[in-house]
């Protein structure tokens, strides 16, 4: 009975240690860039803004599929957003929300930050949040 219980025990652990390792390696390969411009670049505006996923899909707002999302482009913003709630929409959050992969801005002359976050089909962050490098661009 002993021998039983030990061998349930041991199959528990590992099970829960298999379980731990496939959340923590489902978040690993995810991840969101800003593919163009370059971090430093100096561009005349218009400025086209090209964004890149990896290890999700993109589906448009309202669609609730699990590993789907679409972007959020944050421009001059130094406070993040409420990380449980919705995105906010203004001047400084563009929401791409029928799961664009690039945006075209009119920006004004001078130096600019951009990020990006993917948002759910609800446009809340992931429980992981997927955040692209903020990067900073001169707009001439």
């Amino acid at each position: 009975m002993f021998k039983n219980y030990l061998a349930a025990c041991v199959l528990a652990t590992l099970s829960l240690s298999f379980q731990a390792t496939s959340n923590a390696n489902e978040e690993v390969g995810r991840e969101v860039f800003i593919a163009s411009p370059q971090d430093g670049a100096t561009i005349k505006g218009p400025v086209t803004v090209q964004f890149g996923i990896k290890g999700m899909e993109l589906a448009p707002a309202g669609t609730d599929i699990p590993n789907t999302g679409h972007h959020h482009l944050l421009i001059d913003v130094d406070k993040l957003p409420e990380m449980d709630k919705p995105i906010p929409a203004d001047d400084h959050f563009k929401h791409f929300g029928k799961a664009q992969t690039q945006a075209t801005l009119e920006l004004p002359p001078g130096k600019h930050t951009l990020q990006l976050l993917l948002g759910d089909g609800k446009h809340v962050p992931h429980q992981h949040a997927l955040m692209s490098k903020k990067i900073t661009i001169t707009v001439e």
